[in-house]
């Protein structure tokens, strides 16, 4: 009888050692080696074989020309949510292994369950390894769906067991919730360890791929906010797609950080209700707060995010350092950049804020990652520092440089015509986007400037 062997594997990126190594060769983490154990081969059924059997036949491969290759758009499944197939790149490839990750209680076995609950004319299979079938049904009458034949719901946690229920209920989409919780027969170790996590995932991307059953995957986060688990599991899916937000806000942003069918600057943004999440079609009437007086340290920016618009609510609170080390403090934004601009701000345009706290968040709880809100952080920093208010119905985009310039920015057009839509009468934008221009198509008036000194002048004058 073959004797069991042991192995040590990279908690972080999947590395494998014959013995234990303090720094991992690989992605240099230190102590993240584990130890695991490799059961011999044995006749009963591995779950390689569950998932081929399961995928009822593996494709025989053979090599092809690149010219051989037939050129055509993958056909994409309509999850009939608008965010959603915007962020997967016009929905769910068939034969595709989608990971969903997020914090707990953020909303992932509810976006998911309400997706599934809403497709029509599919047949789902929803494997919970968490929940029982009783919770599943309480959550699905609290967001009010109407009762669908084709939504099978599988309590099961292990992987063998989950693909004989697949040949038998034939589904046309999976969902596994969550991918920390299955186990197979193959690894001596108990379910979410870093054995289990890949072999399960490995199993489950043969089956995608051999059956053209897309497979979707929730996994939990680690308190470091990445995806628990090794991080060859995020190599092995097609598509990585991260549900986040601030739990004290009802909005929740849906990202994708990795996908090999669209692109992953797309946006998804929903909102937290007691029926479920609701689509957020128009986030900027959303992100602007509505205040009845204007208000200093505040300005309003016109970001992008993917390929959709909306315009943001810059806040800004300058103060004297009480305690003689000045504070710098961002949500929402990068705070190296704030730093950069409260910089450029003190050396290009004279304003002394050396002993002063600066404190800066995006309204809604939002993360913007867009260049073209540097303008609009150092207008509302500047507004509170001389505790004069923006006048309303005036918005800006536009990247800042070291020298203190105002360099372009991408997509002019959407923002200009995004501000125009919400009612906005000026927008300050760079001078070199406006080059060959129409300037006589907008009804919105714009202000093109060259230097920061230039904005600050239109806004205050």
């Amino acid at each position: 009888m073959a004797k069991d062997k042991t192995a040590y594997v990279c908690s972080n990126c999947g590395q494998e050692s014959p013995k234990w190594i303090g720094k991992c060769p690989a992605c240099g983490r230190w102590n993240t080696f584990k130890e695991i154990k490799i059961a011999a081969e044995t006749p009963r059924q591995t779950a390689t074989a569950a998932a081929a059997q399961a995928g009822h036949a593996l494709r025989t491969a053979r090599t092809l020309q690149l010219s051989e290759i037939p050129n055509h758009d993958d056909p994409r499944i309509s999850m009939n949510d608008d965010e959603l197939n915007r962020v997967l790149g016009g929905g769910l490839v068939p034969g595709s292994i989608v990971l969903l990750g997020g914090e707990p209680g953020i909303g992932k076995s509810t976006l998911s369950l309400q997706t599934m609950l809403r497709l029509t004319g599919k047949r789902i299979l929803y494997v919970s390894g968490e929940e029982s079938a009783h919770q599943l049904k309480m959550r699905a009458e609290r967001i009010a769906h109407q009762d669908s034949p084709n939504f099978m719901v599988l309590c099961e946690n292990s992987l063998e067991n989950i693909f004989d229920h697949i040949k038998e209920e034939k589904p046309d989409i999976v969902v596994i919730d969550s991918i920390q919780t299955i186990a197979t027969e193959d690894v001596e170790s108990s379910a979410g360890s870093v054995a289990q996590v890949r072999e399960c995932a490995s199993a489950l991307l043969r089956f995608a791929k051999t059956s053209g059953i897309p497979v979707i995957l929730i996994g939990h986060i680690t308190k470091e906010g990445t995806i628990a688990g090794p991080k060859i599991l995020e190599h092995i899916v097609d598509t990585v797609i991260i549900f986040e937000g601030d739990q004290h806000y009802n909005y929740r942003l849906l990202r994708s950080t990795k996908n090999r069918f669209g692109s992953t600057s797309e946006l998804g943004i929903y909102e937290m209700q007691q029926n479920g999440l609701r689509q957020v079609s128009n986030p900027s009437e959303l992100l602007l707060t509505e205040r009845d007086e204007a208000l200093s340290g505040i300005a309003i920016s016109s970001a992008i995010e993917g390929v959709r618009p909306f315009l943001v609510e810059t806040q800004a609170l300058v103060s004297t350092a009480a305690y003689g080390t000045p504070q710098r403090i961002a949500t929402g934004f990068d705070q190296r950049r704030l730093n950069m601009l409260l910089a450029v701000l003190e050396k290009r345009v004279g304003f002394k804020l050396m002993q002063k706290d600066v404190f800066l968040n995006i309204a809604g709880g939002l993360r913007v990652t867009d260049l073209a809100m540097d303008l609009s952080v150092i207008a509302a920093v500047l507004s509170s520092n001389v505790d004069t208010p923006i006048e309303t119905g005036w918005c800006m985009a536009g990247e800042v440089g070291l020298s203190g310039e105002v360099r372009s920015v991408n997509r002019i057009e959407q923002r200009i015509a995004e501000a125009q839509k919400l009612g906005f009468k000026h927008i300050i934008l760079p001078r070199f986007n406006l080059q060959g221009g129409q300037r006589d198509k907008y009804s919105i008036e714009l202000h093109p400037v060259r230097k920061v000194e230039e904005a600050l002048r239109l806004l205050f004058g």
